[in-house]
């Protein structure tokens, strides 16, 4: 009989005694991966003895930001910044959102890491917007602003939805009139980030309607227009079959970067005819398994690359699940528990975004899913989790 490591095994509440398993079999690539293009859209770590209460300015542990993307990169995957990952809107105001651009953009450069960056107006104050064609004019300069900021970087632009622009828009022609010019603007082509209310509640009928329907007529008619200023299309919808259809009907060229963390694995491996490449938040939290998959499906083994991916999908739908918006302080969590930051610890007081039940379901997942790269140091500060909230063995 196998003795039991009592270093693995941890008292869970709703599980009992819990035995962990041993991580995964996870690779890093030798060479660039080809496949699909695929990035993490990766979060920010509070610097430790920093003022990150609600409200307060955020306070990053650049070193620990910094090394996580220099960790996603290692496995070949690229890093979408500044992005909803990083708690925008729900945390990172603009000045630490622009040092973020910037010293990600520095350390891109330095290792020829594949980055993007999100441009939205998130230094607006949205109490004080005018409405009418002079909130667009805000709007559409706080864009510009933004843009400049990434563009300095070195990074692509990801043009992200804006909360300013739901607000002030009266009409789909007010959409277009805003992407429209900054699609003419932009030097090389752009990635348009379509975010759905399970993720923002503030984005209630963008593009012009609350008809997912119409929105998407008028999303198609401006990537057809300006096609040539398109790389991609970001969709966080979480609705399969939307997705399916859209990336069929997409102008050559332009490539659908799946949002959606909970089908990702069908939606990356495709239908035989299309598939969508990759921009998502849970592959900050999955990325060794996912860098592995990608690399099997370079290999042509396409099956073991399916596989890997389903195998976390369980994962992905817990961390995602409603309210949807919470996600982050899973992926905060799952970082502290693979020893990636100092402390469980957000900017803007967020790790009380999720309850003891929920993370210590995720931390059974993560097991199941092989992502506990050291299983006695994920035990350990476990442990320590459940004993500060007041569960005991």
């Amino acid at each position: 009989m196998t003795a039991v490591d009592s270093r693995l095994t941890i008292a869970l509440p709703g599980h009992g005694s819990y035995q962990l398993g041993e991580p995964g079999e996870w690779t890093k690539p030798t060479s660039p991966i080809s496949s699909r293009i695929a990035y993490a859209a990766a979060h920010v770590i509070p610097r430790a003895t920093g003022d990150n209460t609600p409200g307060a300015p955020a306070d990053i542990d650049w070193d620990a930001t910094l090394a996580y993307r220099h960790e996603l990169w290692s496995y070949g995957l690229g890093v979408a910044d500044a992005m909803d990952t990083a708690q925008r809107g729900m945390g990172l105001d603009w000045a630490a959102t622009s040092e973020l651009i910037r010293r990600s953009g520095a350390e891109a450069a330095r290792v020829g890491g594949l980055l993007a960056c999100g441009a939205g107006t998130d230094q607006l104050d949205l109490s004080m917007l005018p409405s009418g064609r002079e909130g667009l004019a805000r709007v559409l300069d706080a864009y510009r602003e933004q843009i400049a900021v990434v563009r300095e970087s070195g990074a692509k632009v990801i043009i992200m939805a804006s909360r300013a622009l739901a607000r002030v828009a009266s009409s789909p022609d007010d959409y277009l009139s805003v992407y429209s010019t900054l699609l003419d603007e932009v030097d090389e082509p752009a990635v348009l980030h379509w975010l759905g209310t399970m993720f923002d509640p503030a984005l209630e009928g963008y593009w012009g309607s609350a008809s997912v329907d119409e929105a998407t007529a008028t999303f198609r008619g401006l990537i057809e227009t300006h096609a040539a200023k398109v790389d991609g299309v970001k969709v966080s919808l979480l609705d399969a079959s939307h997705e399916i259809a859209l990336r069929a009907a997409l102008p050559d060229g332009v490539r659908l970067y799946t949002g959606d963390d909970f089908n990702y694995p069908e939606l990356i491996m495709g239908d035989g005819e299309h598939h969508s490449d990759a921009l998502l938040g849970i592959f900050a939290g999955i990325y060794p398994a996912a860098s592995t998959a990608l690399q099997e499906l370079d290999h042509g083994n396409t099956a073991r690359a399916e596989k890997i991916l389903r195998s976390t999908q369980e994962l992905g739908q817990h961390i995602f699940a409603a309210p949807t918006y919470y996600y982050k302080t899973g992926i905060a969590f799952l970082s502290w528990l693979n020893g990636k930051q100092p402390g469980f610890s957000m900017v803007g007081g967020l790790a009380s975004g999720r309850s003891v039940e929920h993370l210590t379901q995720l931390f059974v997942l993560a097991d199941h899913a092989g992502l506990l790269a050291d299983p006695a140091l994920a035990v350990h500060r476990m442990s320590v989790y459940l004993e500060l909230n007041g569960v005991s063995a």
